[in-house]
């Protein structure tokens, strides 16, 4: 049969919306640029994928002729988009081309065939756990800004390591993510038993699935989640996402983040050190971000200087009695570790001049962010 149906503009535009990161993806195969349309009970399922993340939706729907087929997901978007009317028609012709009404306005489309879509990937239905989606939201928000870029050598570095722990009776999730250059590190205590839970030696979750898993957990109270040797899956009753897991070695975090001394301290408030750095940022060389500090008693320098534009200088008062110190860091890396911050006074630990530095606040509980120096 031929599929013919009837959505609602809103609802429609909405799982569309959530599919476009996916589907607008560059890729050989133009078919993954498509969104495969299914008639099912008492509506539709539209799948995407790029072969590293796959998302299927329920869409209510009047259903009146039964079939599936694949449309340029990119066009249907911005044709829903744009309609002025609150229902849209879709009826299948011949060779996947189909008929769109919305209101007034009528639109013919060409498709493919479903023949040539991937199957969306199987998964075991016996083994999903279910956690309020507020905690996968803010362990990915405290780690997702030092994610390496694609462009990075080291292959493991453009994904974040997923672990769990047991301490004392409870449980946590912990996330990790670096570049090379900083070292991101949030962990989260869970309520549920997480010792049926499987996990790989190493978890590592691509960036792309990490960015659309942020995005699965944005309007959701809740989220099943269920890990296998090969793929991640989260899912409500309207939606499932299947994330393919990378596979390789991590750094290993734990051996950096010990060789910091937590000894050499300084405190400072949070929000005035931001703005600070904003204002050294304006005279920084554009590819590094140089900035100098000088930390003495009770006080701090920063300073940058760029050779086309000048210099800046600005001073914040800090808690510290140790030994002078002067450092050179990527102003950047301070100001995207504040930025997720959730605290009025940062501990800042260096041990000396070529030391990395660590931050976390008691405030902020679970949190440390460790950034490598540059030579000055």
């Amino acid at each position: 049969m031929a599929l013919n149906c009837t959505v609602n503009k809103n609802d429609f535009l909405e799982a569309l919306n959530n599919l476009q990161n996916i589907t607008n993806k560059k890729g050989t195969m133009v078919i993954l640029s498509n969104v495969l349309i299914e008639s099912t009970n008492n509506g539709l399922t539209l799948t995407g994928t790029d072969l590293e993340v796959g998302l299927q939706l329920f869409v209510p729907a009047e259903i009146t002729g039964d079939g599936s087929l694949t449309l340029p997901s990119k066009k249907v978007f911005e044709i829903v988009r744009e309609s002025g009317s609150e229902s849209i028609t879709i009826e299948e012709t011949k060779n996947s081309w189909v008929i769109i009404k919305a209101g007034l306005s009528t639109y013919n489309l060409a498709g493919l065939s479903n023949e040539d879509f991937p199957e969306f990937p199987e998964f075991d239905e016996s083994s999903f756990i279910s956690f309020e989606s507020h905690i996968f939201l803010e362990l990915i928000e405290k780690i997702i800004y030092s994610i390496a870029n694609e462009q990075e050598n080291i292959y493991s570095l453009t994904s974040v390591l997923f672990e769990k722990e047991k301490r004392d009776d409870s449980y946590y999730f912990k996330m990790i993510s670096s570049d090379g250059h900083r070292l991101s590190i949030m962990e989260k205590g869970v309520a549920a038993n997480l010792d049926e839970m499987y996990l790989n030696e190493v978890t590592l979750i691509p960036k792309k699935g990490v960015q659309e898993w942020k995005k699965f957990c944005e309007n959701r109270d809740s989220v099943e989640i269920s890990f296998e040797s090969k793929q991640l899956i989260i899912r409500d009753d309207q939606a499932v996402m299947v994330i393919r897991l990378k596979h390789g070695e991590f750094p290993q975090y734990t051996a950096i983040v010990n060789a910091v001394e937590l000894t050499n301290s300084l405190k400072i408030s949070r929000i005035p050190f931001l703005e600070s750095l904003k204002r050294i940022n304006l005279f920084t060389e554009d590819i590094f971000h140089t900035i100098q500090l000088n930390i003495d008693q009770n006080k701090m320098i920063l300073s940058s200087q760029n050779a086309d534009l000048g210099n800046a200088k600005d001073e914040q008062d800090i808690e510290y009695n140790g030994e002078s110190l002067k450092l050179g860091f990527n102003c950047r890396y301070f100001i995207e570790t504040l930025q997720v911050m959730d605290c009025e006074i940062v501990e800042a630990y260096i041990n000396t001049n070529n030391s990395p530095c660590l931050m976390k606040s008691e405030e902020d509980k679970g949190f440390i962010s460790i950034i490598m120096p540059m030579q000055l």
